[in-house]
C-alpha cells in the first residue's frame, strides 16, 4: 500500500510556545508522574496480557492496547519536552505590558481586561489571551495611556491602555 505524499500549500507547522506559569509547570509535573507511575504500567500489563493470546496479525485487542501504549509514550515525550524547554513566566514591573501581566484596555467604548500568557494556557472566554495573538502582540511593550489601533474582524478599533497589573506569583 502506498501512502499519499500530498502537502498542504499554505500549512505551516505551529511554532512551539514554551512560556508557561509556575502553576502550569507544576501541573505538568504531576501529570507526567501519574502517567509514568500509574497509567503506563497498567497499559504495559494489558499489552503483555493480550500478547499472550498468540497470533499478532489477527489479535485486535493487542493492536488496540499497543496503540494506547504508543499514544501514552508520545504524550510522555511531549510533556517531557514542555518541561525541559519551559520558560516560566516571571513579569518584572508594571510600567510596560509583558507576558504574565493583566491589562485593562478600553476598546472603543468598552472596557475589557486580559491576562497575557503563553499559547498553551489561553482561555479567551475568561480573558486569558496568548502573547502571540493579534491583541496580545499589540499590547506587548505598551504603557498606561498608550493608544493604538487593532483590526478586529473587518474593522479597525481604537484602543487605550487603562491599567497594567502584575498578579502572577
Amino acid at each position: 500500500m502506498q501512502i499519499s505524499k500530498y502537502k498542504l500549500k499554505n500549512y505551516k507547522e505551529p511554532r512551539a510556545d514554551f512560556w508557561i506559569t509556575q502553576n502550569k509547570y507544576d501541573e505538568l509535573k504531576v501529570k507526567l508522574t501519574k502517567i509514568i507511575k500509574i497509567i503506563r504500567p497498567e497499559l504495559i500489563k494489558e499489552v503483555q496480557r493480550t500478547a499472550a493470546n498468540g497470533d499478532f496479525s489477527e489479535n485486535v485487542e493487542y493492536k488496540i492496547a499497543k496503540g494506547k501504549l504508543r499514544g501514552i509514550n508520545n504524550q510522555i515525550l511531549r510533556i517531557e519536552g514542555q518541561l525541559k524547554y519551559a520558560n516560566i513566566i516571571k513579569p518584572k514591573n508594571n510600567s510596560a505590558v509583558q507576558i504574565g501581566h493583566t491589562v485593562t484596555v478600553q476598546i472603543e467604548d468598552k472596557e475589557k481586561t486580559y491576562q497575557i500568557l503563553g499559547s498553551t494556557e489561553t482561555d479567551p472566554g475568561n480573558g486569558i489571551i496568548s502573547h502571540n495573538s493579534p491583541l496580545g502582540l499589540a499590547l506587548l511593550d505598551k504603557r498606561v495611556g498608550d493608544k493604538f489601533e487593532i483590526k478586529i474582524g473587518t474593522k479597525n478599533k481604537k484602543c487605550t491602555i487603562i491599567g497594567i497589573k502584575c498578579d502572577l506569583k
